[in-house]
């Protein structure tokens, strides 16, 4: 059976990327800015997607405390402010990056082989990046795992008690090839 998903907008022109494809997967898909959530119908959704966006989590309206109401009770994948906001709220540090990284890509490297996002995807998975801050790989926080990495890099995260997972990356980036498997296989498993 479908899931049906919201995503939560932080107001970023990739969101709707994100939207257009998974819109084929799932049963519904609905979109809310992150000052806009309704909270008393988040579980009518079996899944939820934090979007990426501007600035830092904390500047990002309603996202802490959604993850504060909600992260021990739906499925959530974070995705690179999405993902840092999760790390954050684990407890995880932000290190701004000297260098910006701007429609780049890489290759995750020291991939975890049970994070079931990358099931089917080989080794070499290229990722698009679209961002100027990451988790600092020295401060993980309480119950998270580093689940791939770029370099020094932290790309991926899940949570090791609830069913929760960020990546830096852009699944939904043309940088990023085989992001619509990655986003298929959160779906699924």
């Amino acid at each position: 059976m479908k899931p049906t998903v919201l995503i939560i907008d932080n107001y970023d022109s990739f969101t709707f990327n994100l939207y257009h494809l998974i819109e084929p997967m799932v049963k519904q898909v609905t979109v809310q800015r992150n000052d806009n959530i309704d909270f008393d119908k988040v579980h009518d959704f079996d899944k939820v997607i934090l979007s990426p966006g501007p600035g830092l989590p904390s500047e990002s309206s309603m996202l802490m405390p959604f993850i504060e109401e909600f992260h021990d009770t739906i499925s959530i994948l974070g995705v690179c402010l999405g993902h840092q906001a999760i790390g954050q709220f684990f407890g995880c540090q932000l290190l701004n990056l000297s260098q910006v990284k701007h429609g780049e890509d890489s290759v995750l490297d020291n991939l975890d082989d049970t994070e079931p996002l990358f099931y089917g995807l080989g080794r070499d998975i290229q990722v698009g990046h679209y961002h100027s801050w990451v988790l600092d790989s020295n401060q993980m926080g309480r119950n998270i795992r580093i689940t791939s990495q770029s370099g020094n890099l932290v790309m991926s995260i899940r949570h090791t008690k609830y069913d929760i997972k960020g990546v830096q990356f852009h699944p939904e980036s043309i940088l990023t090839p085989s992001g619509s498997t990655m986003l298929k296989n959160w779906l699924t498993y």
